[in-house]
């Protein structure tokens, strides 16, 4: 089977071709592919598939085998490599769990891409004690911090990661407020189990609720992660009170290698 491997911000995924429904997408298989040892590795995996009313269908695995509705990292991915299979050339339309996106080429150098993918609207904001709840497509808590450095990731995410909270489970971000546009970002994430060196929807998530916190009208922001920098712009939508239109990801894909497994 041919793969290509794929990172952005160090988010790492394996991404294959199945629009000819080949590939076996048992759960043990699938966290095979992605475990760092004795597999591939990747903080995830993704099918390209074909779609009847889009350009192509994203279809995404956490790295332990559970399928998910969304990744905003890995849909920047998956659009670098719909590219890379000639699928379009400037702008896409894909579909994943989460609904439709639009996906946009702005740059390209060698193996890396600027990527600009459009997500899913957020329709409501939960404010909760210490924290914000919010679905980007994935459901993300979002936690605010005076220093994200003196936050033990991995033992505080996993509490709040299976915090009664949160029935189904939810990835966990701490925030560091670093100016009124500039935030620091940390994430657990919920099907790797553990911090991952950057999240897309979970950015997303946190500059809407940095919006929220800080309301200074600032709609634009840019999100430091461990991996690297990621730009979010979104609109508050006018007609319906904590909902958000014309989410906005933007950040580089590298191709790192392809393979034959």
């Amino acid at each position: 089977m041919k793969f290509c491997k794929y990172q952005a911000l160090g988010n790492d995924f394996i991404l294959i071709d199945n629009r000819q429904n080949t590939f076996d997408s048992n759960p043990e298989y699938v966290s095979f592919l992605c475990d760092r040892h004795f597999g591939i590795g990747a903080d995830g995996l993704m099918l390209v598939e074909n779609c009847d009313d889009a350009d192509f269908k994203m279809q995404f695995f956490n790295s332990d085998g559970s399928a998910s509705t969304m990744c905003g990292n890995g849909s920047r991915c998956i659009v670098a490599f719909a590219h890379k299979l000639g699928i379009f050339n400037d702008e896409v339309i894909f579909v994943s769990g989460a609904g439709k996106h639009l996906g946009k080429v702005l740059s390209k150098n060698k193996n890396t891409l600027e990527i600009k993918v459009k997500i899913t609207d957020v329709k409501q904001i939960v404010r909760g004690d210490g924290y914000y709840f919010i679905n980007t497509g994935v459901p993300h808590c979002v936690i605010f911090t005076d220093n994200i450095n003196d936050v033990d990731i991995n033992s505080e995410g996993k509490k709040w990661r299976h915090s009664p909270l949160f029935p189904e489970g939810a990835n966990v971000n701490f925030v560091e407020i670093c100016g009124n546009s500039k935030l620091k970002l940390a994430t657990f994430e919920r099907g790797v189990e553990g911090e991952t060196l950057a999240c897309g929807t979970g950015a997303t998530a946190s500059a809407i609720a940095a919006f929220d916190k800080l309301q200074n009208n600032i709609t634009s922001y840019s999100i430091q992660a461990k991996g690297g920098e990621l730009k979010i712009s979104f609109d508050a939508d006018k007609t319906q009170k904590d909902s958000f239109v014309n989410i906005w990801l933007q950040g580089a894909t590298t191709l790192v290698f392809e393979g034959i497994i």
